[in-house]
């Protein structure tokens, strides 16, 4: 019985897969099928972090925020961090904006 998957996963699964006495199919994704699964990876652990918030949920997501950076040769994340935050504020403040009119 075998359980078919086409998701993105961290680099030693298949390992541990086969030190469980499993076998497994695998391929190496080209660079514009990562981005993409990269993005639905992100997407998959928010849901999993928003449905049971934890600190492991919240590693899984900045570890693909951190492939996502490194794959786009991204930088000044800080930077840009820090600009928001002074041009548009941060969420300390618990704010819910309920309406806008006019």
């Amino acid at each position: 019985m075998s359980k078919k998957f086409d998701k993105l996963v961290r680099d030693k699964i298949p390992k541990i897969i086969k030190q469980k006495g499993k076998s497994c199919k695998f391929r190496i994704a080209d660079r514009d099928e990562y981005r993409v699964k990269l993005a639905e990876k992100l997407l998959e652990e928010t849901i999993e972090f928003i449905a049971e918030p934890s600190i492991e949920e919240l590693a899984d997501i900045q570890e693909v925020i951190d492939a996502l950076i490194t794959e786009h040769k991204w930088t000044g994340l800080k930077a840009a961090t820090q600009y928001k935050k002074i041009i548009r504020g941060g969420f300390q403040e618990r704010i819910i904006l309920e309406e806008v009119s006019g």
